[in-house]
């Protein structure tokens, strides 16, 4: 049910507020109100008009000093009826259905213009009739209707929009209907998405408007540069009404417009050579040349030439004004095309550089090798990616921890996400923190900026921390609260940090070892060692290092440039004997120093350069592998040698020593007895040679 309420204020009917079903309507002091009184008498929140099933009420809101509905204060709900007047205050407002009971005097007219949906509604100013002040009004205090109050309704698109219908000039004025064109067609040009299309609009419109033949929009180049001239500009887009083809402009008009960036209207130009058409047959009469610059900041990148053959159809200034409208427009629209051209060229720029990144990454974390050490690892890596739990890689230098770490990061959910490896043995303790955590500005000597810390940048995505056993007591503390999920502060700041991280840890270091000496924290290591994945060095899967050698020389290969056929033999014997101390980064040296100093087409043992170095762990073992150490002994002599190798090794701590071998105390002590193993020296401490692990 639609209802009104006009507003007098002081001696003159001067609003209308349009009442509508469903919603409330507040009126009071407060700005917050709908319709706001502003009269210290008035209540913050006075009333508030509503639908209820009865009709439309009024209800008083507890107000100081009260409601009227004509000279009865309102008391709870009020059903109003139509030509009730309303009192608030100094306000007073008439509630109708329909305005032409609110102004009777007036002779309103409420008129609806159909599929517009346009409602004008002509208010004049009248003084009130009736009630308390229709004594104290005379005729010097009534206002004479001067000018009457439009108010419109509009919800439907602006008819500017549509089709401009032509009118006489009489009733229009050409003015008007230009600009109307020229809306529409500026609304039209910003919502295209290539060159063409913004060409064949613009001269739609210029068609429509103007009184020409043909016409066409030439541009530069995208990306010209240097002085243009008429040669160098393009057809985009061309029309013409009477003769079958367009004839391109003169290039001296064009050079002309170029330059001085100018536009340029000609009339009566027949025998002007100079400023006609021309084909390729030779010179077209024209009446009539218009020429208008296509710019954008300062610079001329184009113009739209139009002509006329009809002594009866001549353009006017009118005409080179709307034209000139209409190059501005086609200017910005080609600005906007260039900046979409832009985006669309550095987004497809960054999609090709963000795949070549993962594809890149994604070659990096392809594990090579199909041994049944490596087939295990594989399998231990698909079977914990898909979780959140944390990871402890475990193996030597060089084996591929980190290779390890990224392929279970890719074969996560997290894969899209970033993947972020810090290296905790190369830094101090202070910037190791600052690393993990980042820090604030001023934060300490040298903090100029705030920094992100890895855990941050890692939001969402994984972090790898290698060689997590040199991380200090300290750091470990605060490293195990992120870890348990509690949030974090910047190093010098007091702001919470809570970021969502999976967290994989890789070390070649004895951990329980660590944890015995309490270097390390025993629960951070039991915080680590959720899922444990031991990458076996490469000494211990001899099968793979042909496949690994044949990866390393093609991945060579392709970067050099070089020709070269393979291993020879021996090359691939010797490989497969030597011991690999370094393990896959060592043979990753190797076969890219071969392939740079190969004197062949084929990679021979001499250009291999293996080191003399012993593996970490030969402290113990005897070299059996190496062919030239050979010695003929018995198992016997060989577990001797190795028993009393280990004993050596710790300062003959028996306990120790047997947790080494992997035995029983007691069981070394036969073995000691049966060898009649005696240590070289008397070392302090128990007479047993540190039987106990704390005297060792």
């Amino acid at each position: 049910m639609l209802a009104y309420l006009v507003i007098r204020e002081a001696q003159k009917w001067s609003d209308v507020f349009r009442l509508v079903a469903g919603r409330t309507v507040t009126i009071g002091r407060a700005p917050t109100n709908q319709i706001v009184i502003k009269d210290e008498r008035c209540s913050r929140n006075h009333a508030e008009l509503f639908l209820a099933p009865a009709g439309w009420t009024l209800r008083d809101l507890d107000s100081r000093n009260g409601t009227l509905v004509g000279h009865d204060r309102v008391r709870g709900d009020r059903i109003l009826q139509p030509g009730d007047i309303l009192r608030i205050a100094q306000a007073q407002m008439a509630f109708v259905y329909d305005l032409s009971q609110a102004f009777p005097e007036s002779g309103t007219a409420v008129r609806d213009t159909g599929p517009l949906d346009l409602e004008e509604i002509q208010v004049t100013d009248v003084p009130l009739a009736g009630g308390e002040d229709e004594g104290l009004i005379d005729s010097e205090n009534v206002l004479q209707a001067t000018e009457p109050t439009t108010i419109t309704h509009r919800r439907d698109r602006t008819r500017f929009f549509g089709p401009v219908e032509d009118a006489d000039d009489a009733v229009v004025p050409k003015v008007g209907w230009a600009a109307a064109r020229l809306c529409r067609l500026a609304f039209d040009l910003a919502n295209q998405t290539n060159l063409e299309t913004v060409a064949e609009l613009s001269l739609q419109g210029l068609f429509e408007s103007t009184k020409i033949d043909a016409g066409a929009v030439l541009l530069l180049p995208r990306g010209f540069s240097g002085k243009a001239t008429g040669d160098d500009l393009s057809v985009v887009a061309s029309r013409s009404d009477r003769d079958p083809t367009y004839y391109r402009i003169s290039s001296f008009l064009a050079t002309t417009v170029m330059r001085e960036g100018e536009a340029v209207l000609a009339r009566n130009v027949e025998d002007d050579s100079t400023l006609s058409a021309r084909d390729s047959q030779g010179e077209i009469h024209v009446t009539s040349v218009l020429c208008a610059p296509i710019r954008s900041q300062g610079k001329v990148e184009g113009i739209i030439h139009l002509y006329s053959t009809r002594t009866d159809r001549v353009p006017d200034p009118e005409d080179l004004e709307f034209a000139l409208a209409v190059a501005d427009n086609v200017a910005l629209a080609l600005k906007n095309l260039g900046r979409q051209w832009e985006l669309a060229e550095n987004l497809t720029k960054t999609r090709v550089e963000i795949e070549h990144l993962r594809q890149q990454l994604g070659a990096d974390s392809q594990i090579v090798g199909s041994g049944s050490a490596m087939l295990r690892v594989q399998q231990e890596i698909s079977r914990a990616a898909p979780s959140r739990a944390t990871v402890l890689i475990r193996g030597e230098s060089g084996v591929g921890k980190e290779l390890v770490a990224r392929a279970m990061h890719f074969a996560s959910p997290r894969k899209q996400r970033p993947f972020v490896c810090l290296n905790c043995a190369a830094l101090s303790e202070s910037l190791l923190e600052s690393e993990l955590f980042g820090h604030e500005k001023g934060a300490f000597t040298g903090a100029t900026d705030r920094k992100i810390g890895k855990f941050e940048s890692a939001h969402s995505g994984t972090l790898m921390l290698d060689e997590i056993g040199e991380m200090s007591p300290t750091i470990q503390a605060k490293f195990l609260r992120v870890l348990e999920g509690h949030p974090f502060e910047r190093v010098g700041g007091t702001q919470a940090v809570k970021v969502d991280v999976r967290v994989i840890a890789a070390t070649n270091r004895d951990l329980e070892k660590a944890v015995q000496e309490k270097v390390f924290r025993r629960d951070l290591y039991f915080r680590l060692r959720v899922v444990e994945v031991v990458v076996p060095p490469l000494r211990k899967r001899p099968e793979d290092i042909a496949e690994l050698a044949a990866f390393f020389l093609k991945r060579f290969i392709d970067e050099t440039g070089r020709r070269l056929r393979g291993f020879t033999p021996k090359a691939l014997e010797q490989m497969e004997m030597y011991r690999w101390p370094g393990n896959v980064r060592e043979m990753k040296n190797v076969v890219e120093r071969a392939v740079v100093l190969a004197r062949g087409d084929l990679i021979d043992v001499e250009d291999l350069n293996l080191s003399t170095l012993s593996t970490s762990s030969d402290s113990a073992e005897i070299p059996l592998a190496d062919v030239a150490q050979y010695q003929a002994l018995t198992l016997s002599e060989i577990e001797r040698r190795h028993i009393l190798a280990t004993l050596k090794k710790y300062r003959w701590n028996k306990s120790r020593a047997a947790r080494i071998l992997g035995i029983e105390r007691t069981t070394l002590d036969r073995k000691i007895r049966r060898y009649e193993l005696i240590p070289e020296i008397r070392y302090p401490g128990d007479e047993d040679f540190g039987e106990d692990d704390d005297n060792s």
